[in-house]
């Protein structure tokens, strides 16, 4: 009988200590993924009989903070200076074969995607110094590639950053990112 009481009591302080646990709140600025090819990861839930026929190419994992009323460009992010493109961690991009951005040639493997936004030009970085939080200890010796890039203007303000790829040719895609009214075009030659 105090084998079984002993027991009880045990198993109800593990269960009172496993209640306790409390979760952090949802983060004001949601992680998201995009793919290339684009349709990659949203086809195949709807078209069973593509999966295994397609692969991807290239994945981005990011953080999309709001605009929420602010100025972004030039004030929020600052012009000149290196910033993460999105918020939280530096995003990470994956390539799943060799590419060629800007004449520049990349290997298959895992990066973090960084910029430096100005009014006419973004600098894209593709640095291997990976899981760094912000920019804040963005190290240049790391760079495997900077290319530049011309800002646009997109037709519609963004409240999310967001970053979203295209097909251009069966042999190139464009990875878009943007957020309020600018946007930059990147060309990715596979």
């Amino acid at each position: 009988m105090k084998k079984l009481s002993l027991l009880v009591g045990l198993l109800l302080v593990a269960l009172t200590g496993a209640n306790a646990q409390t979760f952090r709140g949802l983060d004001k600025t949601p992680m998201d993924m995009a793919y290339y090819p684009d349709d990659y990861a949203h086809d195949r839930k709807f078209a069973p009989e593509k999966i295994g026929t397609d692969k991807a190419m290239i994945r981005i994992v990011y953080n999309r903070p709001f605009k929420t009323g602010r100025e972004i460009f030039g004030k929020l992010v600052p012009y000149g200076k290196v910033w993460r493109a999105g918020a939280n961690e530096a995003p990470e991009i994956k390539f799943y074969q060799d590419v060629t951005i800007g004449g520049k040639k990349i290997k298959a493997g895992n990066y973090a995607l960084l910029t430096i936004p100005n009014e006419k030009e973004w600098t894209i970085i593709f640095s291997s110094d990976l899981d760094q939080w912000g920019a804040y200890s963005y190290n240049e010796a790391l760079d495997v590639a900077r290319v530049t890039v011309p800002v646009q203007k997109a037709e519609t303000p963004l409240e999310n950053f967001s970053i979203q790829f295209a097909k251009k040719d069966p042999k190139t895609a464009t990875m878009y990112m943007g957020w309020d009214t600018t946007m930059v075009a990147v060309p990715i030659s596979l």
